[in-house]
């Protein structure tokens, strides 16, 4: 087994596409619309458009990435 080279960092080697379908998947786009209220995720959503957004947006990488580290420490 390789040791993590990151240990400190719990996204090291996930995508922001595993995230967000993780997410559409366990909450769907109602409800993820909801827990982070971003119009890509309530109009016309999809996993394309939403990368999109979320890649040129810090903010709300960033809020999607914390629903994603909450719902797995549960």
């Amino acid at each position: 087994m390789i040791p993590n080279p990151q240990p400190n960092n719990p996204l090291h080697g996930i995508t922001l596409e595993m995230i967000l379908t993780r997410l559409v998947a366990q909450y769907g786009w109602p409800q993820l619309s909801k827990l982070v209220p971003i119009r890509c995720f309530y109009n016309e959503p999809s996993i394309k458009s939403s990368l999109k957004y979320l890649r040129r947006t810090p903010w709300a990488r960033k809020a999607v990435e914390d629903l994603y580290l909450n719902s797995i420490a549960k």
